[in-house]
């Protein structure tokens, strides 16, 4: 990188800056910052949620996955996330609409201490908090990588640069700064993205046209939709996962759907998030799949092949953007996880461990959320520094691995708890499915006979949890039905279309209810 590029990088860092600034004046209340208000437009809202699911992993573990597999990397990626919103559109995001629209609700989780009790409140809360803060550290450890290739500047260094800018509009604007720093990442990431496609493909054109390149032995079997570990078995189980998380199961995507004015604007919100998951990933990808004819990783993963793609390819200036549009994808991700940790850690925790949170003011409650951004931040930035360490191993080890595998537990609880075919799974089924969810991750990946250890598949460690918790959540209210008049209404609230109808549900499992 040359001053051109430089140049164009800290323009985009105080471009997010002022926006952050700019929103502060849109936040009086707590549910100014955590929910917008309820006055976020649809397709803001949609292309919020669209960037919040992205990384500067993409461009790192997932580019190392398209310089081995090929396609493979939008299949077991891109295509389950755009089916499961799309899946989602009705199921889900009307009803996450609800619990602000109808239930004044400014957490995703404040619902939970009525649909089920207290502690099984907290339990999700906690065991989500922890996860977000070793997801979000290997987000930052992945842009950190990338801003090595171009810079040189060590790892902590680029950590500490890209988590302080977040910190500041995000603290400052809230979920408003969040949503505008996004539209304005999209458009960068649009132009970026655009760029580093016409420019391969013009290089592949020189070496013969793309028809003579995709003959190459290179890029053998990168036609594929499944191979290496990425297996069929692998997608289903991805699926499943990305349907409850990029639906509101990690909390980030469901303060989107809260955000909008109405139950109505959701649905339009996710199906505008559905069809750019569906064709955006694919203008991204291209680049990564011709890239091994163009570059030699010099990681063994292959996760520095974008960037010596960008560093090689792209002239100073362009270059620049391209970096900028690395730092978009992941300040739009961390961003919007530490806003939903905050809303969550404010309006959840707190009040259960401290009794003065609960008679908390505006301002005093204001205050909380922005400091515990700030603090959630620096927690993930210092998980960051140890993401190469034995104990996460990778970066592609905790994005798939720990979060997929980690997710499941901790979102079927919530999630199918806003349905009404699930009213009889009360607080033991949402525990009990939970704990021996965390405890199928524990045995399926640190198996408790060390001696006698063998290697587990990768889809079944991406999958056992999941599976267990939902199989569990549903016996365990089948076997002993908890639900109660009052927690019906709750889903009748929620389950109710805003002209009165009945909100459309999938077939019962099993009959009861008050």
């Amino acid at each position: 990188m040359n001053g051109l590029d430089w140049t164009v990088l800290i323009a985009y860092f105080g471009v997010m800056t002022a926006i952050g600034v700019w929103s502060h004046k849109r936040v009086d209340t707590v549910s100014d910052f955590f929910t917008a208000g309820g006055r976020m437009p649809w397709w803001l809202s949609g292309i919020s949620h669209h960037m919040s699911g992205y990384s500067a992993v993409l461009f790192t573990a997932y580019a190392g996955i398209a310089y081995t597999y090929g396609v493979t990397s939008y299949v077991t990626f891109a295509l389950p996330i755009a089916i499961g919103i799309l899946l989602g559109a009705k199921l889900f995001a009307p009803r996450l609409n609800r619990l602000r629209s109808r239930l004044h609700m400014a957490s995703p989780l404040e619902y939970l201490k009525d649909r089920y009790n207290v502690p099984t409140q907290q339990a999700l809360a906690w065991s989500g908090i922890l996860l977000k803060i070793v997801d979000v550290g290997a987000k930052w450890a992945a842009i950190a990588t990338l801003l090595s290739v171009f810079t040189g500047i060590t790892l902590t260094q680029g950590i500490l640069i890209t988590g302080g800018i977040t910190a500041v509009y995000c603290t400052i604007g809230g979920l408003w700064a969040d949503a505008l720093t996004e539209l304005g990442q999209f458009l960068i990431q649009l132009l970026a993205g655009v760029a580093m496609l016409v420019v391969t493909l013009n290089k592949i054109s020189d070496l013969g046209g793309l028809s003579k390149a995709l003959d190459s032995p290179k890029l053998h079997g990168h036609e594929h939709g499944f191979a290496g570990p990425y297996v069929t078995v692998f997608f289903i189980a991805y699926l499943f996962i990305k349907l409850f998380e990029y639906n509101g199961g990690m909390w980030n995507q469901a303060q989107r759907y809260m955000a909008t004015g109405s139950a109505k604007e959701a649905t339009r919100s996710a199906l505008l998030s559905a069809g750019l998951w569906f064709v955006w990933p694919v203008i991204l990808f291209i680049p990564m799949w011709l890239s091994p004819l163009l570059v030699t990783a010099e990681k063994p993963d292959g996760s520095d092949t974008y960037g010596l793609m960008a560093e090689q390819l792209l002239p100073h200036g362009l270059l620049g953007l391209v970096v900028v549009g690395f730092f978009s994808h992941t300040m739009a991700m961390c961003s919007s996880d530490a806003n939903a940790i905050a809303a969550v850690f404010t309006r959840d925790v707190a009040p259960v461990l401290s009794r003065a949170a609960r008679a908390w003011n505006t301002r005093t409650g204001l205050i909380a959320g922005r400091v515990t951004t700030v603090a959630f931040l620096g927690l993930s930035m210092a998980v960051a520094t140890q993401v190469d360490s034995p104990t996460f191993k990778d970066i592609i080890t905790v994005v798939i691995k720990w979060v997929a595998g980690l997710m499941g537990p901790i979102a079927i609880p919530f999630i199918l708890g806003l349905m009404r075919p699930f009213r009889r799974s009360g607080p033991t089924a949402a525990l009990g499915s939970w704990g021996a969810g965390l405890l199928a991750f524990f045995l399926v990946n640190y198996h408790l006979d060390f001696s006698q250890r063998t290697d587990v598949a990768l889809e079944y460690q991406v999958a056992a949890p999941m599976a267990v918790s939902l199989v569990l959540y549903i016996l365990i209210g089948l076997v002993k039905p908890e639900n109660t008049p009052e927690r019906d209404r709750i889903i009748e609230t929620l389950n109710t279309e805003d002209d009165g109808t009945a909100a459309t549900v999938p077939t019962q499992v099993g009959s009861g209810g008050a």
